[in-house]
């Protein structure tokens, strides 16, 4: 048997379309890589900040910005009439809550809510768990996050009494009518009060992005696949004997 011979021949459109379709998934693969590096860059940045002394919240308003992700410590009092309990929070497989109580600061009307911890839900959901809260003048640590924390939602319910499914800062100043600093700080220092502070560090994103990444560079290899594939073609002379 001999070698079989093909032609490649492609029509110009073609050829045109597959050389655009490549350059657009290049270049969004490589849009992605740059979020990827932008979002690494960023997360040492943070890891960083998380490193430096504590600095105090202040009994004024402040930015997020300014302080996310910085080792904090928060002195005044806590307002336990104003607990709720997040829902849907899970720690090592078992179902429980988180206790968010907020802190009005030392000699200001200005509160900062405080993320206590993590408490087991127990066997009867009706019944929440009892939280033991420290009265009077107090000084709590953590690290500052954004006071948005979301899971699922199913429909577009409110969340009403002290189990909500989602904190939302402004439907919570609503309900309690006190002013709140646009923050949350994820306690970190000891209290006997039976909470669990494991915080997980918070995740850059980046590897989502290389996954983005990986697809469009493989778009545009399947791409010129399936040109090739489509172009190239047998010749009249098939097959050749010796």
């Amino acid at each position: 048997m001999t070698l079989k011979g093909y032609r490649f021949k492609p029509k110009l459109w073609a050829l045109v379309v597959t050389i655009s379709l490549v350059l657009v998934f290049v270049e969004l693969g490589k849009w992605q890589l740059s979020r990827a590096d932008e979002r690494n860059a960023r997360q040492e940045q943070l890891d960083q900040l998380s490193k430096e002394p504590k600095v105090t919240v202040p009994g004024s308003p402040i930015k997020l910005e300014d302080f996310q992700y910085r080792q904090v410590e928060a002195r005044g009092r806590y307002r336990p009439e104003y607990t709720i309990f997040l829902d849907n929070k899970t720690y090592k497989g078992r179902a429980g809550y988180h206790v968010l109580t907020p802190l009005q600061i030392n000699d200001s009307d200005w509160h900062v809510i405080i993320n206590r911890g993590w408490v087991p839900t127990g066997y009867d959901r009706s019944v929440l768990p009892k939280i033991q809260t420290r009265l009077g003048k107090t000084i709590v640590t953590g690290i500052v996050v954004s006071p948005e924390l979301r899971v699922l939602e199913l429909s577009g319910q409110v969340d009403d009494g002290v189990v909500w499914d989602n904190f939302n800062l402004e439907r919570f100043r609503q309900m309690t009518n006190i002013n709140l600093q646009p923050m949350m700080l994820l306690q970190k220092d000891h209290a006997d009060d039976g909470l669990i502070r494991d915080w997980e560090r918070p995740d850059s994103g980046a590897s989502k992005n290389i996954g983005y990444a990986i697809q469009w560079f493989s778009l545009a290899v399947t791409t010129i696949i399936i040109f090739l594939v489509l172009n190239v073609k047998r010749s009249n002379k098939e097959i050749q004997q010796i």
